[in-house]
């Protein structure tokens, strides 16, 4: 089985595109270059909350329309969600911070396989896929970001997947502090989901219906909103 991704674009730029990380604190670090001219990278540990769903006790149910009329969305409004969104959000003037993610890349642990990758220099996009998915559960997340001449506290990401109307996975992430105008790397090991074989099979059968929220929260308050479609057929 192959896969391949689309963007649906984001509320900063629409040449962006991602793939899922996982809620498994087992390995996680954070990399801080506060210029591109070699200084050594501070690492420090990147927080990864439990991930949860709208069924979790204390968890409110939320829908789109409400949050669209509110004034300020939190990490608690989406994780409420119970479907796809249709719409974004938050709007591109919102990222204030200037948060870019330029790369964006997921490996097979036991096979060393790049299933998913997709990087964003100054003058191109680019992305390495379909690629064959293999039967191991382990996976290795590397991701890139930069951010502009303000200092983030508390940068969090909230990323939640679903198969039509079904919520299949959702991950919390903290980032915690980026330096100004930094370019900041993080590595994460997580164990991919368990699917029935059912649901697998009407995923590959239906592509891009299995689609991704990724929320992105600067002081519990939502700055950037990306979308992304997925097809398990290799587009076909």
């Amino acid at each position: 089985m192959s896969y391949s991704c689309t963007s649906r674009g984001n509320s900063q730029d629409p040449s962006s595109a991602e793939k899922p990380a996982g809620n498994n604190p087992d390995r996680d670090t954070l990399g801080t270059d506060g210029s591109d001219n070699g200084n050594p990278k501070q690492l420090a540990a990147m927080k990864v909350k439990k991930g949860c769903n709208s069924t979790d006790v204390g968890v409110p149910v939320t829908t789109e329309e409400d949050l669209l009329a509110s004034a300020v969305i939190t990490p608690e409004d989406v994780l409420g969600l119970q479907k796809i969104t249709e719409n974004y959000l938050c709007s591109p003037d919102e990222n204030i911070y200037n948060i870019d993610f330029t790369r964006f890349k997921i490996r097979d642990m036991e096979t060393g396989t790049v299933l998913f990758e997709i990087t964003k220099p100054p003058s191109t996009v680019s992305a390495v896929g379909p690629a064959a998915v293999t039967s191991s559960s382990w996976r290795q997340l590397s991701v890139e970001f930069t951010v502009g001449d303000m200092p983030i506290e508390n940068f969090r990401m909230i990323e939640r997947h679903y198969f039509r109307e079904k919520l299949l996975k959702s991950f919390d992430f903290e980032f915690g502090f980026c330096m100004p105008s930094s370019k900041n790397t993080c590595e994460h090991i997580y164990e991919f989901p368990p699917l029935s074989e059912i649901s697998i099979r009407e995923m590959i059968l239906h592509p891009y219906e299995t689609q991704s929220d990724s929320f992105y929260f600067v002081d519990n308050k939502l700055v950037m909103h990306n979308k992304a479609d997925y097809s398990y057929n290799g587009g076909t």
